[in-house]
């Protein structure tokens, strides 16, 4: 601290020192401010040079030696001056002294105290040991894995990153020179100098600030200096042009190079992790979870009108324009199809880029991985996005809307989701379906309709603007250019054709078409050849810019150029947009879910909420329980209704074919040579297809017996469709073994070969058998004689039925046949023509006209019906035969062939439904469940399929809640780790 004096040597310091005179002021005055340090200074030197300035008279003390303020005493001569003199050595010892215990005490006192309060803070903390686990174990294992010595090494040094920085001095005198250029009226000489004068006129440095401006009569005088000057001029501004463009480019090789080593690095780590050695779970990437959310909206239909409105950049452009060029240039692989002028690209391939160890390709139905970095994969790529597009196109069309989602992944691809659509066409040609050029537009505007969606436009540079056709088509569905990027391709084409390139700054510059945009950008995808590889296309893109007028006059600025600048804007437009707009996607589907929810609590409260793959397993497996209940039908019951089945079948045939016309003979040697010929022919060409026909038949019968039974219990009607497809498509694919044919063609025919009947019971039953079969085609006999004759005197005057015409004379005719065998019970079997004329005659005297085919046609069922009643009552006397046929019917008049052909006809159905049964049982079942199976397999590896057979409101409901659930879960599983990667 200083002590101020009583007098204050000038203004200054009054000013700076209170007034009242032995006040002490803790500011010394060596940090006074500097001007008035200054001041003080030079007022006092003035004012009296000869005086010591008065600062001098402060002395300096501190705590330790604080003194209190006393008057000055006097310093005359006298003995209290001596004494004064000669102690003060003492007393200055003493001060010493004191101050060192001072001194010491304090360290002393200081250090315990510091020491104390350490120890405090110290324990004050948490033991941070215990913590270590958050850290991830590569972070320790960087050291053990990266030699960071050599990574140090590898980077640039200082002395060559000052090399590669602009020489500034050298562009402070360009800039002087420019702004001395501008100043004196050359201004509109150089193209954009406006901007760059303005900020030399703002900057204030008086080293760069260009002279005063002449008058204008010393600027006439000098006219003609300027003139000569005026070439010169031009060519220092083309070299400070030329000078900033190699500065660009040298700075662009230094960040290229940079980012290779950023790439080669990330790689390493990538694969590092790939192989385990971090030790956890590799989440899955940002971009991967929301493609997924893409995929999943790509197949649904919603009912409440919440439509898709999440970002993708969709790639559109005439045909030919250089669509697939500038996606294979962002893929950074050529991935596509290639055709000359042809149109290759037939469906939408939706294409999601990201970033990983290896550059890789994956479809996202398959688990195949292409590897891009051999010639052999991207081959078999190319042909299998053709096939697939191929696959797509429905038979008379050209394109399909149809997605095909691809996925690419390598080190440093930018993160996005492009869709490549077909080319847009002015015109239909040969082998186009007529309506091609409409499909590729309902196609393209279905996907830029989406307020959300990123339109890069490409527009080939090397054909005349006015050809393009897209440009239209994106000015109507962006009409303010807010989320569409032009593109114009095949610069360097561009430049060698247009007379005019300023024609090449006009488009790029937004001023030759009518459509706006976000931005624009030329680039160069390729020499023309479809060989050439993604790196030689980046060297010849780099090589023309670097040598272009386009770039070097200006024409086009350093950051509308090369693929990779065009890939950088769109990954971060496409992000921005994915972040303004997820959000309200997800909140549109949680209300549409809420809406689905409150339907089917409405609609189905008791049921649970089953998709149509959910519902389908379910009836997948009762179809299963149904055919395994088969293996439960006893045998007895398989026999029975296979020999029922079978008799039904073949009864008519035996009777027809067999029995009326053996029994028509005149003895007992004819009738059974007649019947063995009959039996013979029958069993080799039609009794084994026929048994295999019931018994299979049978096996389907079964079946649905099965399947109505489990309906009965708790089934949904929801599956009847399913079940009856499953069992047609079943049905239609059993083939019954050939074998069996053969096998039961031998069994029948040696069961119809046995003639010998053991016992009584046999013979009974057999009587009873061929009773019940004459009685039953008796009866059906007598109702076709009753629907031919019409009503009788009964029913005529009971129920007023008349009879008909045609009737009337079959009735008639009957009457006149009936006496006929009457007369002649043992009658043949057809009447005589003599006997036909004597019956129309006789009819024609009775007034009725007959046709002699209505005779013949009614003699044979009444025949047929005299014989059936003459074999009943011959089977009757035919039950106490068996004695006769045990002796051969030796001496007797009665002979009963006929029940030993129907015993034989009995024989040989029990032994068929016996064989059919076995055969059913351990093959046929097993097959059928087998054949059921794969039935049910194919439906449900068929989507169509299933849409087709379980229908209703109930299941689309199911549907939308399913896939509206889904989306918004991975919605907001993919906004969550968006707020994280923030």
């Amino acid at each position: 601290m200083l002590r101020a004096g009583s007098a204050v040597p000038c203004m200054a310091c009054r000013n700076l020192l209170p007034s009242r005179m032995g006040v002490k002021f803790r500011i010394p005055l060596q940090k006074l401010h500097p001007l008035s340090r200054a001041i003080h200074h030079r007022y006092t030197a003035n004012n009296n040079p000869q005086r010591p300035p008065h600062c001098l008279a402060a002395r300096h003390y501190t705590s330790l030696s604080r003194l209190p303020m006393r008057p000055p005493k006097s310093r005359s001569g006298g003995h209290g001056y001596q004494q004064h003199r000669t102690f003060w050595v003492v007393r200055l010892a003493s001060k010493l002294l004191k101050l060192r215990y001072i001194l010491l005490g304090s360290a002393v006192g200081g250090g315990y105290t510091a020491k104390k309060t350490y120890d405090e803070w110290k324990d004050m903390f948490p033991d941070m040991s215990e913590y270590t686990w958050i850290v991830p174990d590569f972070v320790w294992e960087l050291s053990e894995n990266f030699d960071l010595d050599k990574l140090a090494s590898a980077l640039p040094e200082m002395e060559e990153i000052a090399k590669l920085l602009p020489d500034m001095e050298k562009i402070g005198e360009n800039f002087t020179f420019l702004k001395s250029l501008l100043s004196s009226g050359l201004g509109s000489e150089v193209n954009g100098a406006s901007g760059l004068r303005l900020l030399l006129e703002t900057t204030g440095d008086s080293a760069l600030r260009a002279p005063d401006i002449p008058p204008a009569s010393a600027t006439m005088s000098d006219s003609s200096d300027k003139q000569f000057k005026k070439t010169s001029d031009k060519e220092k501004v083309d070299q400070l042009q030329e000078e900033l463009v190699r500065t660009q480019l040298k700075y662009q090789r230094m960040l290229e190079r940079l980012e290779k080593e950023n790439k080669e690095l990330r790689k390493v780590v990538l694969q590092k992790d790939d192989k385990g050695i971090h030790q956890r779970k590799v989440k899955k990437s940002l971009i991967d979870m929301y493609s997924e959310v893409l995929d999943i909206l790509s197949d649904y239909d919603s009912n409440y009108n919440t439509q898709d409105h999440l970002p993708r950049v969709v790639v559109v452009g005439d045909q030919s324009a250089g669509k697939t060029s500038v996606l294979e240039m962002i893929a950074q692989a050529r991935i596509f199809p290639r055709g000359s002028g042809e149109m290759m690209t037939r469906s939408p391939v939706k294409v999601t880029l990201s970033e990983g160890p290896h550059h890789v390709a994956m479809f996202k139905d398959s688990t195949r991985e292409f590897d891009l970095g051999k010639e052999d994969d991207l081959a078999a790529l190319r042909h299998e996005i053709e096939i697939r597009m191929r696959k797509s196109v429905k038979d008379g069309q050209t394109v399909s809307p149809e997605t095909i989602s691809l996925s690419v992944k390598g080190p440093g691809i930018q993160r996005m989701v492009l869709v490549d659509l077909p080319g847009v066409i002015s015109t239909v040609t040969s082998g186009m379906a007529a309506d091609t050029k409409e499909t590729i537009f309902s196609i393209s505007k279905a996907y830029m309709q989406n307020p959300n969606a990123i339109i890069l436009c490409i527009q080939d540079g090397s054909v005349d603007a006015e050809r393009s056709i897209v440009t239209d088509l994106v000015s109507q569905m962006d009409p303010q250019g807010k989320r569409t990027i032009f593109v114009l391709t095949k610069v360097d084409l561009a430049e060698k054709n247009l007379a005019s390139p300023s024609r090449i700054q006009q488009i790029v510059e937004g001023k030759l078409f009518p459509m706006k945009a976000l931005g624009y950008f030329a680039v160069v995808t390729g020499k023309g050849s479809s060989n050439e590889s993604i790196d030689s296309i980046k060297d010849h893109e780099e090589d023309f810019f670097q040598k272009s007028r386009l770039l070097r006059e200006g024409m086009l600025k350093a950051h509308q150029v090369t693929t990779k600048n065009l890939s950088l804007a769109v990954s971060d437009c496409f992000w921005k947009m994915v972040r303004e707009s997820v959000e309200q996607q997800a909140d549109a589907f949680k209300a549409s879910r809420f809406n689905l929810e409150t339907e089917w609590k409405n609609n189905y409260p008791r049921l649970r909420e089953l998709d149509r793959n959910e519902l389908f397993e379910k009836a997948k497996n009762e179809i299963l329980d149904e055919v395994i209940s088969l293996s439960q039908v006893t045998p007895k019951h398989w026999e029975s209704i296979l020999q029922k089945k079978l008799w039904e079948r073949v009864s008519t045939h035996v009777i027809e074919n067999i029995y009326l016309p053996a029994a028509q003979t005149m003895n007992s040697g004819t009738f059974n040579t007649t019947v063995d010929i009959k039996l013979k022919q029958w069993t080799d060409k039609q009794l084994p297809h026929k048994a295999l026909e019931v018994a299979w038949e049978t096996l389907q019968e079964e079946f649905a017996r099965f399947m109505a039974e489990y309906k009965g219990k708790d089934q949904d009607d929801i599956f009847d469709k399913l079940k009856e497809a499953v069992k047609d498509e079943s049905i239609k694919r059993h083939k019954w073994n050939e074998r069996a044919k053969d096998n039961l063609r031998v069994i029948q025919h040696n069961a119809l070969e046995d003639r010998s009947i053991t016992d009584k019971p046999q013979w009974d039953a057999a009587i009873q058998f061929m009773e019940e079969t004459l009685q039953s085609r008796l009866k059906d006999t007598d109702s076709v004689i009753a629907d031919m004759v019409g009503p009788d005197w009964k029913q005529r005057w009971l129920r007023w039925m008349n009879r008909t015409e045609e009737q009337h004379i079959r009735n008639e005719t009957k009457n006149e046949l009936e006496r006929l065998l009457k007369v002649n019970e043992d009658h043949t079997a057809y009447l005589a023509n003599d006997e036909v004329t004597t019956v129309r005659k006789n009819l024609e005297a009775r007034g009725v006209e007959v046709d002699p085919v209505l005779i013949k046609d009614t003699w044979h069922q009444l025949f047929r019906r005299h014989f059936l009643q003459k074999a009943l009552l011959h089977c009757n006397l035919c039950r106490r035969g068996f004695y006769y046929y045990q002796r051969h019917f030796v001496d007797s008049e009665l002979e009963c062939n006929d029940v030993v052909l129907f015993w034989r006809i009995q024989r040989m159905l029990a032994i068929t439904a016996n064989t059919l049964r076995q055969e059913l049982t351990n093959t046929e079942v097993r097959r059928l469940e087998k054949n059921v199976k794969e039935v049910l397999e194919d439906f449900g590896e068929d989507t169509g399929k299933k849409v087709q057979l379980i229908t209703g409101r109930r299941v689309q409901l199911a549907e939308d809640l399913k896939k509206v659930r889904e989306i918004q879960e991975k919605l907001e599983a993919f906004i969550e780790a968006l707020h994280k990667e923030k």
